[in-house]
């Protein structure tokens, strides 16, 4: 990987994920390869506008001011669109004020084999099929969805939510509760309470952003006043016992989360609509057909659940 990444927060980003290319979609969908191509080059200079997940990519970018000599946060686009259409998308990166310079465009197949190259933590998409097989190749990907809204300018804080089992753990305990049932599971994590799980797809991810959390404390040590903008939540489907595990496996990877919700079956939305994260992921499709109404929300199709031959419980632990 490039020297000046390996200390980075890497994060890959679709065009789809990061603007709304719904109108332009439509054109390659109903007319084909070169009528969207043409549409693209009549609209060059259109700017596009923001996408579910422009909100958390602004805010992660815009921590680079506590390290203006050598940024803490690089975004690259990953992008489907060959060079020529993707002109359009460069160019509106650069009329939202977006400081992002670098992009991998391979017309037609997605670039998310480079990840590991570029020490990306998180590829973010809104094309399912690239997301499915960056996942099943053991890199850390999700499926955003979500409202298309334009960004509050005068929020400067990042608000981030992650589930636990399939995104923060691996989905092993999961497993055993959809064998063994609640009783099974809860037994199963109170046995074990002491012992870590295994790490999930975005353990790697959670740390990198702890180690930006860290650069703000060193900032407010040094200046009173500074207010801090990350915030990171756990919020889970597990609740008491099984939660004690979930609290146990975070101390042991050396990883932080500001508050928690062990929320037993209660609906993730309602959570969503009061806590307002700028990204909530999760591996469960229903939790976030229902988060999406309201909150940027990405699917992280990972484990034995997000297989076709897999039906999900309405009370699996999260």
């Amino acid at each position: 990987m490039a020297y000046e990444l390996e200390k980075r927060l890497v994060v890959g980003i679709a065009s789809s994920a990061l603007f709304d290319l719904a109108e332009a979609d439509a054109v390659f969908r109903e007319q084909g390869e070169e009528a969207y191509r043409a549409y693209q080059e009549h609209h060059l200079d259109d700017t596009l506008g923001t996408g579910a997940a422009f909100p958390f990519i602004r805010r992660l970018l815009s921590l680079n001011d506590l390290s203006p000599d050598d940024p803490l946060v690089e975004v690259i686009v990953l992008s489907r669109n060959d060079p020529d259409t993707g002109l359009r998308v460069m160019r509106s990166i650069q009329s939202h004020g977006l400081p992002i310079s670098r992009a991998i465009f391979m017309q037609g197949r997605s670039p998310y084999r480079f990840m590991p190259s570029l020490n990306m933590s998180l590829f973010l998409s809104a094309n399912e099929s690239d997301v499915r097989e960056a996942v099943a190749l053991g890199l850390p990907a999700g499926r955003v969805l979500g409202p298309v809204a334009a960004d509050e300018s005068d929020d400067q804080d990042l608000r981030i939510a992650f589930d636990f089992d399939g995104i923060l753990a691996d989905d092993t305990s999961e497993q055993i509760y959809q064998t063994d049932g609640i009783e099974g599971f809860r037994s199963h994590e109170t046995t074990n309470a002491a012992t870590p799980h295994d790490p999930g797809p975005l353990r790697d991810f959670l740390a990198n952003i702890n180690r930006l959390q860290q650069r703000e404390e060193e900032q407010r040590a040094k200046h009173p006043d500074y207010k801090i903008r990350v915030h990171v939540s756990l919020v889970t489907a597990r609740n008491a016992p099984a939660h004690e595990r979930a609290v146990r496996s975070l101390k042991g990877w050396g990883v932080t989360v500001n508050d928690a919700f062990f929320l037993g079956n209660i609906d993730k939305s309602t959570i969503m609509g009061v806590l307002k994260p700028h990204i909530f992921f999760d591996d469960q499709a229903r939790h976030i057909a229902g988060a999406a109404r309201s909150t940027p929300s990405v699917h992280v199709p990972f484990g034995k659940m997000n297989e076709p031959e897999h039906l999900v419980s309405d009370e699996a632990p999260q």
